[in-house]
C-alpha cells in the first residue's frame, strides 16, 4: 500500500471521482444517495453521517473507533472489504496508488471545515490488513473462546449492551477476526485493544470470534 498523505492532484482526482458518482455526491447541494455524501469526510466517524444508509458492519467499525483520515481512506479505497468486511459498497477498489492519492486530494478540497485529521497510532507505510485466506478460514473453538473471554468481558458485556462501550456479541466471525487483526497490526487506533490483540494468536482470535458470535 502506498503511503497516504501525498500531495495529490485534485483535478486528476475529479476524473477518478467519476467512478464514485453513481453512488456518492460531493460539493454544493450534495445529498446522500445510495452512499453518503462526502463533504467534510475527514475526521468523520465511519457510519456516522445522519440520514445515510450504512451496513451493520460499517456502523460497528465506527463504534469501534474507525475514523476517516487519509490513511484509512487510502486503505478503504484500495480494497474496501479488507477494512470493513461487509460494507454495502460493491466497488472493488482502486489498485493504482496515484489514483487514490488524487481522489483523496479531490475530497480534501471539499473538507476545508472538517476537524483536524486524527493520526492513527502506529499507522504508516507498509501497514496492510488484508489477511491470508487461511487465517479467515480458521474454525474457532467456541469453548476455548469462552475460556479466553474473561479479559474481554471486563469491559464488554455478554448481554451485548452498548452501555458506554460497543457490544461485540453476535458479530459475524469474519468481521470480528478482521477487526482484531486491524488492532493487532495497529491500523485501528485504540492502545488497549492494540495491546490485547497483540497478545493473541490467529487461533485464539478465531476462538473468541466463534464464542462471541454464538452469544445471540
Amino acid at each position: 500500500m502506498a503511503q497516504a498523505g501525498g500531495a495529490g492532484d485534485p483535478a486528476l482526482g475529479a476524473a477518478v471521482f467519476k467512478k464514485c458518482q453513481s453512488c456518492h455526491q460531493v460539493g454544493d447541494q450534495a445529498k446522500n444517495r445510495v452512499g453518503p455524501q462526502l463533504n467534510d469526510i475527514f475526521g468523520r466517524t465511519a457510519g456516522g453521517l445522519e440520514g445515510a444508509k450504512y451496513s451493520k458492519s460499517m456502523m460497528r467499525a465506527g463504534q469501534d473507533g474507525l475514523i476517516w483520515s487519509e490513511e484509512t481512506l487510502d486503505k478503504f479505497l484500495e480494497t474496501p472489504k479488507s477494512l470493513v468486511a461487509k460494507t454495502r459498497m460493491s466497488f472493488r477498489g482502486l489498485k493504482d496508488a496515484g489514483d487514490r492519492t488524487n481522489l483523496i486530494a479531490y475530497l480534501r478540497a471539499f473538507s476545508n471545515g472538517s476537524p483536524p485529521v486524527p493520526k492513527l497510532q502506529g499507522a504508516g507505510q507498509g501497514i496492510d490488513i488484508e489477511l491470508d485466506p487461511a487465517v479467515l478460514a480458521i474454525v474457532g473453538d467456541a469453548e476455548y473462546g469462552e475460556y479466553l473471554s474473561s479479559e474481554c468481558l471486563t469491559c464488554h458485556q455478554s448481554s451485548g449492551s452498548n452501555d458506554g462501550i460497543p457490544g461485540i456479541t453476535a458479530w459475524p466471525t469474519e468481521d470480528f477476526v478482521i477487526a482484531m487483526h486491524a488492532y493487532k497490526q495497529k491500523f485501528r487506533s485504540h492502545p488497549v485493544m492494540q495491546m490485547m490483540a497483540g497478545r493473541l494468536s490467529d487461533e485464539e482470535i478465531a476462538a473468541l470470534a466463534a464464542y462471541f458470535n454464538r452469544l445471540k
